[in-house]
């Protein structure tokens, strides 16, 4: 569903992306790792067509980003890190936005695809509200609504629990999971137990290179009784 091969991006002289390639399958829930500054986002960037690559190139469900980037984000969810919203529209009001954008046409029909984008993420009691009074937890899950709202077969989300309590956390992991039994899921984190939780391959980015591309059970086997974040970190430095 989502292909990348050797994805280079570099800014001035920072190669922030080096030579990335991998693969994610319907099914696949991707843990995305790397310290700060690693890649990560702009990788993500990369595949959703947000950013050109220099060199390289990445294909969502069999198209290229390059080539037909519209059609691209018809088939992808996409939900940035700190995910932009128009603070003065309320949540509904937003949402009915995203689904015109999206190409859908008439009331009727957007109201339904609106209504079960509020459903997944548990928006209801807040659908009235101007986004700019919201919880950041709040904010976070209508930016999670709106990468579901087209039901799009591939997801990638940067850092989508950030900001949520616990039980939101689980919540949304929860839905994840759910999902993605019919779609391609890329999600960034910075929690590991989340990566351990609702990721069935991880992949670990480092100063814009892949240096570890297994399911967290391999991971841990490179150093059994290791805790993962010890593993995450001697990976990082090169230790491991």
């Amino acid at each position: 569903m989502i292909e990348v091969q050797g994805l280079i991006k570099t800014y001035g002289t920072k190669r922030a992306v080096d030579g990335v390639s991998f693969s994610v399958r319907r099914g696949d829930i991707l843990g995305f790792l790397g310290p700060n500054g690693a890649g990560k986002s702009t990788t993500m960037k990369l595949i959703t067509g947000f950013l050109r690559p220099d060199a390289g190139r990445a294909l969502v469900d069999g198209v290229d980003v390059a080539v037909d980037p519209v059609r691209v984000k018809s088939r992808l969810g996409y939900l940035p890190e700190s995910a932009p919203a128009y603070p003065e529209m309320t949540v509904e009001e937003f949402l009915d936005f995203i689904a015109e954008v999206r190409g859908f046409r008439g009331a009727g029909v957007r109201r339904t695809q609106v209504d079960r984008a509020v459903a997944l993420t548990h928006l209801d009691s807040v659908r009235k509200q101007s986004i700019e009074t919201l919880s950041k937890g709040f904010k976070q899950r209508v930016g999670f609504a709106q990468a579901l709202l087209h039901d799009p077969p591939t997801l990638v989300l940067d850092e989508p629990t950030d900001g949520l309590d616990p039980n939101q956390k689980n919540e949304v992991r929860a839905l994840i999971k759910r999902m993605a039994a019919e779609k391609a899921v890329i999600l960034s984190t910075h929690i590991l137990e989340e990566v351990e939780a609702i990721c069935n391959r991880v992949i670990i980015i480092s100063r814009g290179r892949v240096v570890a591309d297994e399911t967290p059970a391999q991971l841990q086997a490179r150093r059994p009784g290791a805790r993962l974040d010890q593993i995450f970190h001697d990976l990082t430095r090169g230790d491991l």
